[in-house]
């Protein structure tokens, strides 16, 4: 089904995920059907899913094609995408969300004894687009702070964390908002990342707004990719605002191309069970389109 497009890598974790309805099922027929026109075997399916069992993420009903996953309600919880980001993005690329000048800043002192703890602190600053200033200082262009908070509390790190705000913020010499954000992401990196979203994108939007019938599963198989494409591209992105990024950014166009990708996903949709993502992704991407076209 790929033929005269990219193909899109996807974890096969990242497809069980991808797939757990609204209920929290997997239906195993759907998942083996999506796996193969992603040109996965059906043995990595299986060993996929026996490692999601013997980690708790899942429990497993029945056998083969006719079986049922059911995800445990932690897994529930931890599988909805960042939605709260991805809405922040659409509205950042309508202008929604203009910067006010303020950079927030996160400082820990987590012991070598609690290193793991500092290591986890760390990623989740990261992913929340904070980046190193210095030995554990972060800064964020964005509002963050209920965020690192709860990963702070939910690490046990809580009391060994210090958040304040600046708007006078240097390094060395530099001060310009514009010229501390390119020195401080790798914004070229990311950039790359949107390229290779909207040239997936555009082929698979191309088959969405045509006249050819779609099957479920193959609307199904365009839905994970363009879930995996996305995630791909902003996980490393700090989300910064328009005012400290190269114009034209990259970003908003992938994401408007994307946004009509969803957009026509809801408009083939015929109801019945749906996977999560569908719902977390619909409402704010046909939004987004809205106001594109509007």
């Amino acid at each position: 089904m790929n033929a005269g497009t990219d193909h899109v890598e996807v974890p096969t974790r990242m497809l069980v995920h991808a797939l757990v309805r609204e209920d929290g099922t997997v239906d195993a027929d759907e998942l083996y059907t999506v796996a193969t026109a992603l040109r996965m075997s059906d043995q990595q399916v299986r060993l996929c899913v026996k490692r999601l069992v013997a980690e708790g993420r899942f429990t497993h009903e029945g056998r083969g094609r006719r079986a049922t996953l059911h995800a445990t309600e932690e897994t529930t919880r931890a599988l909805a995408p960042d939605a709260d980001f991805v809405r922040h993005a659409f509205r950042q690329d309508a202008g929604l969300a203009p910067w006010d000048g303020v950079w927030h800043l996160a400082a820990f002192a987590v012991p070598e004894s609690a290193r793991t703890a500092r290591d986890a602190l760390r990623e989740a600053l990261v992913h929340l687009g904070g980046a190193p200033l210095q030995g554990g200082l972060y800064v964020c262009a964005n509002a963050w702070e209920p965020y690192v908070e709860e990963a702070a509390h939910r690490l046990g790190a809580h009391d060994a964390l210090t958040l304040l705000t600046t708007t006078d913020l240097r390094r060395g010499d530099t001060r310009e908002p514009a010229d501390l954000a390119r020195h401080l992401w790798p914004l070229g990196e990311v950039a790359e990342r949107y390229h290779r979203l909207e040239h997936v994108a555009r082929p698979r939007l191309d088959r969405l707004t045509g006249p050819a019938e779609l099957s479920p599963s193959t609307l199904l198989t365009l839905a994970v990719e363009l879930a995996a494409e996305l995630t791909r591209a902003m996980r490393p992105d700090p989300l910064l605002p328009p005012q400290l990024l190269p114009q034209p950014w990259p970003g908003t166009r992938a994401r408007q191309v994307v946004a009509r990708c969803w957009a026509a996903l809801h408009a083939r949709d015929r109801g019945g069970p749906r996977p999560t993502l569908f719902r977390l992704y619909a409402d704010i991407t046909r939004e987004a389109a809205a106001r594109a076209t509007g």
